[in-house]
């Protein structure tokens, strides 16, 4: 049987998992503690990593993804989902600042090209690229990162002072809710 290893640097997140984990009954799971820029692994240890909707929390993630690919086996695969910069300067700084708000470990999302140039040179082979659009109920988004109070009132007050182009190309709406540009991106590391 295969063994899969949930990472993070958050402890809840990793208690969550051990709990689902536990809940299933699934005996393959184990979980460990600490950065991805230094993953307490053996070189060449694993087939796949996985990151979901992590990466923006990542102080260095050049760093975090030569990691990976000293952990992968040759030919083995990464597959990185994340929040997507939409590119355009004044786009992004409303992204960052709302994600930011949101959570206070946020670091940054990147945007599709930023994502192909870490990806080859932490030396892996970027072989599909995937973007999307992710709907964000924006009640259910805050309460998700336990946003405080003040901070979910001062999200309000800035998407309430969003030019006309971030309105429309988040699809802002009255509530909050709006869109995010989303990304997966695969890559395998050189045989």
């Amino acid at each position: 049987m295969s063994t899969v290893v949930a990472y993070d640097l958050s402890a809840h997140m990793l208690d969550v998992v051990a709990q689902a984990a536990e809940a299933r009954q699934l005996k393959n799971i184990t979980t460990r503690h600490g950065y991805a820029e230094s993953l307490p692994f053996a070189d060449n240890a694993f087939d796949i990593v996985i990151s979901r909707y992590s990466a923006h929390h990542w102080h260095d993630v050049g760093a975090a993804l030569r990691e990976v690919n000293r952990i992968l086996k040759p030919g083995g695969r990464l597959i990185v989902m994340d929040v997507m910069s939409p590119g355009h300067p004044v786009r992004d700084i409303w992204l960052q600042t709302v994600e930011a708000l949101r959570d206070t470990s946020h670091v940054r999302n990147y945007a599709s090209c930023e994502w192909l140039t870490l990806i080859n040179e932490a030396n892996l082979i970027v072989d599909n690229l995937i973007t999307d659009k992710l709907p964000l109920e924006f009640s259910s988004w805050v309460v998700r990162m336990r946003t405080p109070e003040a901070l979910v009132d001062a999200i309000r007050i800035y998407q309430q002072s969003a030019s006309t182009e971030v309105r429309t190309y988040f699809s802002l709406q009255n509530d909050g809710s709006f869109t995010s540009d989303i990304i997966m991106v695969e890559a395998h590391k050189a045989a």
